[in-house]
């Protein structure tokens, strides 16, 4: 695996050197301290500026945002040209062997002040009450290389997940309808992985091209045949995919655990990724986080399957002529070269837990902070599926007998 160049060159650890097989950095290195500042008048009070995906300095109202990722890193160039696995910083494996407590001088006051990645990546200091943030990528694979900013206010979110709610309203259950408080809804950033790829693949499989259509028999046993040429279908496809996106989050990814409905995160995909920003954990401010704890070997059999479900596709647009459609039999993928980041993704989520059956679940609705696209679940109340899939039962035989007694 090798490193993605970091323009900025190395920046000062306030951890110590970096172990030798560390790669350059993608994060926000202006500051060893942690101290963020005001471009124009040095203020350290910095929040991001809900709905527009800016920093603003609580001081003098300065407006600034951080440079888009891709193009301070060129992510977006030479994907056809990767060869091998290429990690930006914020991707590195993550070494279990760190603490992830890192202890950052304030600027303000000279306090020493303890910051534990594995919950948090901002403190503030406990005498100035400066915001000291981790800006730069450590050991452990904790700070992210990008974050893209939220840009849907808390009332746009509220909004969304009440006419989501409503919509579902007549067959939710009635302790849902009753404890429905959209407005605790929080702001996390969730990790991700985004991949860059440089893939081939080749398809075999049976085709088939109908030369003739008949029946046989009469009433009910009348059947339906046809003849049709087979043939042996071979395709190869060479392509490229920019910005594919992976969960990072091992209990996000597990889609199988009936305790919760996290599934649904990845229902609000995409995200305008190619907005990011260079990593500053000044956008955290006013919400909360998880760290990835995915590293990329756990993510690559995802991203096979994705890549792969690409090339049927890319393989698909030229198979018209079979007219009774192709059946991959044998697939291959070779994945010339990849390149990763971590990137930290804006959500909207509402959580509500429910006992079904014995068993609590944790139903879910997210809003995707930056394209407002909304999913989620809500517990049903079955007595009334039951009734209305009865009824519907009921039509459906009446339509049928009447159908009959022509």
């Amino acid at each position: 695996m090798t490193s993605l160049p970091d323009p900025a060159g190395p920046p000062t650890d306030p951890a110590g050197p970096p172990p030798a097989n560390a790669g350059p950095r993608t994060g926000n290195d202006r500051l060893a301290d942690g101290v963020n500042r005001c471009q124009r008048c040095g203020s350290t009070d910095i929040v991001p500026r809900p709905g527009t995906g800016m920093l603003m300095c609580l001081f003098c109202r300065y407006e600034w945002s951080e440079a888009r990722v891709e193009e301070r890193f060129g992510l977006g160039d030479g994907i056809g040209d990767l060869q091998g696995t290429q990690l930006a910083s914020g991707a590195q494996d993550i070494d279990p062997q760190e603490s992830g407590l890192m202890t950052l001088k304030c600027a303000g006051c000279g306090a020493e002040v303890v910051v534990n990645t594995a919950t948090e990546l901002s403190a503030r200091c406990h005498w100035c009450r400066h915001v000291l943030g981790v800006n730069e990528q450590i050991p452990n694979g904790a700070v992210p290389d990008a974050v893209l900013p939220f840009q849907l206010t808390r009332e746009q979110a509220v909004s969304s997940i009440r006419r989501f709610a409503g919509s579902r309203r007549l067959f939710a259950h009635k302790r849902f309808k009753a404890e429905f408080t959209p407005e605790n809804v929080v702001g996390v950033y969730l990790p991700y992985l985004v991949v860059d790829a440089n893939a081939s693949s080749d398809v075999v499989g049976r085709g088939e091209v109908q030369t003739r259509r008949y029946t046989r028999g009469s009433g009910d046993s009348k059947k339906t045949y046809y003849d049709a040429d087979v043939y042996r279908v071979q395709r190869h496809v060479e392509f490229t995919v920019d910005d594919l996106t992976v969960e990072s989050s091992a209990a996000r990814a597990d889609f199988t655990s009936p305790g919760n409905t996290n599934n649904i995160i990845n229902s609000i995909l995409p995200f305008d990724t190619k907005n990011a920003v260079s990593w500053n954990a000044d956008y955290l401010s006013g919400f909360t986080s998880e760290r990835r704890d995915r590293d990329v070997d756990a993510a690559m059999p995802e991203v096979h399957d994705e890549l792969l479900s690409i090339a049927r596709s890319q393989a698909s647009s030229t198979i018209g002529r079979y007219d009774r459609g192709v059946r991959w039999e044998q697939e291959g993928l070779d994945l010339h070269g990849s390149r990763w980041v971590s990137m930290y993704l804006p959500v909207w989520l509402y959580s509500y837990y429910h006992v079904e059956g014995g068993q609590g679940v944790v139903h879910y609705i997210a809003v995707n902070a930056r394209t407002g696209e909304t999913m989620g679940s809500v517990p049903l109340a079955r007595g009334k599926l039951f009734l209305a899939a009865a009824s519907v039962g009921t039509v459906v035989e009446a339509v049928v007998l009447a159908i009959l007694a022509r």
